[in-house]
C-alpha cells in the first residue's frame, strides 16, 4: 500500500473558499444535524485527513443517503467540499445554480437517465478534476447507490477516473491522495441516536503514475481492491445477506452486549460497540461455515422470536430487565410528574415531529431516505418556523434577551420532549410486556430467547 507522509508533501494549495452565504448555512446546518438531531457524533483518524490544498478524494460506504455527505461536510469545514449528486435534482436553473454553489455536481446513471445522459459524466469528471487540480476536496460513493444493510457493495472506477484526470491535468507532477472513509450509526431511522465517521490512512496515487500510463485499468482495479478492504475492514460489514435480519437483531439485541461485556468491550460506547460487533458477526460466520446445521437452526429460531417481539409490540431489553409492576408504576409516575414540562417543550417544537411524518409515508418510497427526509424537513421548514420566527417576534416585543434565551433553550425543549416520548413509549412496551392476555407468549419467547443464547454460547466458545 502507498499510504503517505505529511513531510513529504512539498504543493500545497490554496483552494477557493465557499462564498460566505454557504459558510453561514453549513453552521445552520451544524446547529441542526449535530446539536439537536443526532445526540454524539465520534470522528475517528481526523489525524490521516490530508491537509486543506492537498488533491484529496474521499470514498465512503454509503448507507444512510443524505445524511452521509452531509455529516461528513460539517467536519471537514475547513475546505471546500465537492460531492457527486443524482443529477434529477439538478433539472430546475434555480436548484442547479444553488447546489453548484455548494460543491454539488451531478452524477447521471444508466438506470435512472439513460445511455443519452450518462455520457455528460465526462464533464462531471472534468469539473471534478479541476477541483481537484485546485487543491479542493471531492467525496464519492462508489457503490452507485445506497445500501439498506450493513453491507459493503463492490465498487465502480469512476473515483479513480476523477482523480487519474486531475493527476494527468497537473502533469502527473503533484500527489493525488484517496482518503478511504466509512460512516456508522446506532440506527438509521431515529432522531438523538448516535454515529461514527473513520477515515482510514489516505492512499498516494503518485507511486502508481507511471504504472497506470501503461495499464490503467488494471492499475485502478489494484488501487480499487485497497481502498474497497480498507473500507470494509472499518465498517460493520455483514457478509452473510441469506441471514442478516437474523444476524443483525443478534449483535443489536441483548446477546451482542453480553457477547461485549464477555469480550472486553464497552456497549455503551459506539466505537468500542462496533469493535464488539464486527467480532461477533466475524464469530457468526465462522461458527455457520463450521456447523452449517446447528446455525441454521439458530437462525430459524431467531428469525421466529423477532417475529413474536415484533407482534406484541416490545422489546429484547425487557427481557433482561424484566420489569415488575412496582417499576412500570413508577415509570407512570415520572410520564406524571414530567407532563406539565412535556407540555411546555411540545409547544414550541411539536411541528418538528409533527411535520416530517406527515409527509413522511406519502413522499419516501425508499426508507433509507427517512433519516435524511427528516433532517431535511426540520432544516429548511419546521426549525425555520419553531425558532427563528419566534426569536424575530420576541426580540421585536419582548427584548433581545426574551429572544436569546428562547434561542438558547430550544434544543433543550426539542431533546426533553423526544425523551419523554421515548419513555411513554418503553411504558407502553412495558404494559405489554406484563400484560395478562401477553403472559403465556411472552414466557414462550423468553424460552426461546435463553435457548438461542445458551446455544450460541455453547458453539462460539
Amino acid at each position: 500500500m502507498s499510504y503517505y507522509d505529511k513531510k513529504d508533501i512539498v504543493n500545497i494549495k490554496r483552494p477557493r473558499e465557499h462564498p460566505i452565504l454557504i459558510k453561514a448555512f453549513r453552521k445552520y446546518l451544524q446547529y441542526v444535524n449535530s446539536g439537536m438531531y443526532f445526540k454524539k457524533e465520534h470522528v475517528i483518524g481526523l489525524e490521516n485527513i490530508p491537509m486543506n490544498g492537498i488533491p484529496t478524494v474521499v470514498v465512503s460506504n454509503h448507507q444512510n443517503c443524505l445524511n452521509d455527505p452531509l455529516c461528513v461536510c460539517l467536519k471537514l469545514t475547513d475546505r471546500r467540499m465537492n460531492f457527486l449528486a443524482r443529477a434529477n435534482v439538478f433539472e430546475k436553473p434555480i436548484f442547479n445554480k444553488a447546489l453548484r454553489a455548494m460543491g454539488l455536481l451531478p452524477a447521471y446513471r444508466m438506470g435512472y437517465e439513460g445511455l443519452s445522459h450518462v455520457r455528460k459524466n465526462s464533464e462531471t469528471i472534468d469539473d471534478a478534476g479541476k477541483a481537484l487540480v485546485d487543491g479542493e476536496t471531492v467525496m464519492l460513493y462508489p457503490e452507485g447507490g445506497h445500501q439498506d444493510k450493513r453491507w459493503l457493495g463492490s465498487f465502480k472506477l469512476g473515483y479513480l477516473r476523477i482523480a487519474f484526470d486531475a493527476a494527468e491535468k497537473m502533469g502527473f507532477k503533484d500527489d493525488v491522495m484517496i482518503l478511504p472513509s466509512c460512516n456508522h450509526y446506532s440506527n438509521y431511522f431515529h432522531a438523538r441516536t448516535e454515529m461514527i465517521i473513520k477515515f482510514g490512512k489516505p492512499i498516494s496515487l503518485k507511486p502508481f503514475y507511471d504504472r497506470y500510463k501503461e495499464e490503467p485499468r488494471a492499475t485502478m482495479m489494484e488501487i480499487n481492491s485497497i481502498v474497497h478492504k480498507e473500507i470494509k475492514e472499518m465498517m460493520l460489514h455483514i457478509e452473510d445477506i441469506e441471514h442478516y435480519e437474523q444476524i443483525d437483531w443478534l449483535r443489536e439485541c441483548g446477546y451482542g452486549k453480553k457477547y461485549a461485556y464477555e469480550h472486553g468491550f464497552n456497549s455503551n460506547y459506539l466505537p468500542s460497540r462496533l469493535l464488539s460487533d464486527q467480532s461477533l458477526v466475524n464469530a457468526l460466520q465462522e461458527a455457520t461455515d463450521e456447523h452449517p446445521e446447528e446455525m441454521e437452526a439458530i437462525y430459524d429460531d431467531t428469525a421466529e422470536l423477532i417475529k413474536g417481539i415484533k407482534e406484541l409490540n416490545i422489546r429484547d431489553w425487557l427481557f433482561i430487565k424484566n420489569p415488575g409492576v412496582g417499576a412500570v408504576l413508577l415509570r407512570l409516575l415520572g410520564l406524571i410528574v414530567l407532563l406539565p414540562l412535556f407540555i411546555a417543550s411540545i409547544i414550541p417544537t411539536g411541528i418538528l415531529f409533527i411535520v416530517p411524518e406527515l409527509f413522511l409515508k406519502k413522499m419516501i418510497k425508499d426508507e433509507m431516505f427517512i433519516s435524511s427526509f427528516r433532517v431535511a424537513v426540520s432544516a429548511l421548514i419546521t426549525v425555520p418556523l419553531c425558532l427563528f420566527i419566534p426569536v424575530v417576534l420576541l426580540w421585536i416585543f419582548a427584548g433581545l434577551w426574551w429572544a436569546f434565551g428562547y434561542f438558547m433553550a430550544f434544543p433543550l425543549m426539542f431533546i426533553l420532549a423526544w425523551n419523554y416520548m421515548r419513555l411513554s413509549m418503553k411504558f407502553r412496551g412495558s404494559c405489554n410486556f406484563l400484560a395478562k392476555k401477553n403472559r403465556e407468549k411472552v414466557n414462550a419467547l423468553r424460552k426461546l430467547r435463553t435457548s438461542i443464547f445458551n446455544r450460541l454460547d455453547k458453539i462460539l466458545k
